[in-house]
């Protein structure tokens, strides 16, 4: 016990602590003292960092929730590694891409011309070639990191995947004037993609090289799938285009193996993928196998597809060099393009949501109004049909509801409880679930 007044005492107490603290953090740093001494000091101070009271293991021994993850899901690298089946690029030598490069700011600084538009705010930059470049550049390796992204390798090829090496440009016609583009999976509705697409490629480009040459023809394959669409298998793919034996990039003359079906998402699914893979043929190939029958244009069964299967038959005669996809979700045509084309019912999906958590029922339920407290262990069917009957029962079949009073917070209400004087004063003011019904 300390002396009463004696404020010495005190303040030795008070610095004979901090003494403690700071050999402490000494000891910790150093590694130095041992012997009773030092453990007594440690137990006083167990639970404490840097003045925050710590909670479970420290940083240093805990591990966070990928770690243990990975512990438990341990994979075999080989197992899980992805394979490259695209073509590879031949990339000229880092100096002469230098060389370039600075060959081509040296031209842009010595432009007079340039430098006077851009000093007078009169430069113009044409867009197209700023794409231009960069579809010859990173364009279509950042096209992959999103196809990565949106699953669609996953989903078609499994652990495979490629870099597209041949630009595609796809537009559906909107009307006269206007195009609506495919481009690194944008949202185009069903009632902008009913026809068939435009879709241009050079079809004379070395994959390999990026150059164009002129040596025989090339054949090519275009495929349309959705990966999303097909609702009795979720391992296989809804096909919509397949056209082959396309020469030189003409899409006119290639064999059409299953005409265009325009996307028809469902209402309550979101969105679906549909993607375009274009592969290149190493010569002229016999893929009637594949043919769909005009008979069988709108049977969604014959239209099951798997494009991992597909590329497994054909990976020595076909190399996939070519993508691009969109996305699309429901709207109004998509109700009579089942009806009219499909001739399906129109499936509608809705989500179940759970029941919410009910906690068993008290006898005396504190700071909760009785009417409503009873009100959450009924039936709402019945609810509804109390609240309704009320309200017909203050309702003339002729004159219509009763007049509301003029100043309903000016007639008292006495001698009922606090949960029923709350009720009758919302009934009186018209708001609350009464004014549901």
């Amino acid at each position: 016990m300390c002396p009463k007044g004696d404020n010495n005492f005190r303040y030795k107490l008070l610095w004979r602590g901090q003494f403690q603290s700071n050999l402490l953090m000494k000891t910790g740093a150093n590694g130095g003292l041992r012997g009773p001494q030092t453990a007594a000091l440690a137990l006083l101070n167990v639970g404490a960092r840097h003045g925050h009271t710590m909670r479970g293991k420290p940083p240093g021994v805990a591990r966070s929730l990928e770690q243990r993850l990975r512990d438990e899901n341990v994979t075999d690298p080989e197992v899980v590694a992805r394979i490259n089946i695209g073509f590879p690029q031949l990339k000229p030598s880092r100096s002469a891409q230098l060389k370039e490069r600075l060959e081509h700011l040296k031209a842009q600084r010595s432009s007079k011309e340039l430098e006077q538009l851009a000093r007078s705010n009169k430069l113009v930059i044409d867009l197209e070639k700023v794409q231009q470049a960069y579809v010859k550049t990173t364009g279509q390796h950042d096209l992959r990191l999103l196809a990565d992204h949106y699953g669609i390798f996953e989903h078609l090829f499994g652990s495979a995947y490629f870099v597209p090496r041949v630009p595609l440009t796809i537009r559906y016609e909107l009307d006269a004037n206007n195009l609506s583009p495919v481009y690194n999976g944008n949202v185009i509705k069903p009632s902008e993609a009913l026809k068939a697409p435009l879709v241009d490629f050079d079809g004379q480009l070395d994959p390999i090289t990026g150059k164009t040459t002129t040596q025989g023809d090339s054949y090519w394959t275009l495929l349309l799938t959705n990966p999303d669409a097909h609702y009795t298998n979720g391992e296989a793919e809804c096909l919509h285009w397949f056209i082959s034996n396309i020469p030189n990039g003409k899409l006119n003359e290639g064999e059409v193996l299953a005409d265009y079906l325009p996307p028809f998402p469902p209402k309550g699914v979101g969105y679906q993928r549909l993607v375009f893979v274009l592969y290149k043929q190493t010569a002229r190939l016999d893929l009637s196998a594949h043919k769909l029958d005009a008979k069988d244009h709108v049977n969604l069964e014959k239209r099951s597809f798997s494009t991992l299967q597909f590329y497994r038959q054909h990976q020595d005669e076909l190399t996939p060099a070519g993508l691009a996809f969109y996305q699309s979700n429901w709207d109004e045509s998509v109700t009579s393009l089942y009806h009219n084309v499909l001739q399906l019912k129109e499936p509608v999906f809705e989500y179940d949501f759970p029941k919410a958590y009910l906690a068993d029922q008290k006898f005396f339920p504190l700071k909760q109004a009785f009417n409503l407290y009873m009100d959450k262990h009924r039936d709402p069917k019945q609810l509804n049909k109390e609240y309704l009957q009320r309200k017909l029962a203050q309702t003339h079949p002729f004159d219509g509801p009763e007049p509301a009073l003029r100043f309903p917070n000016a007639h008292p209400i006495r001698d009922v409880p606090s949960w029923l004087r709350t009720e009758i004063r919302k009934r009186r003011l018209g708001i609350g679930r009464v004014q549901d019904y």
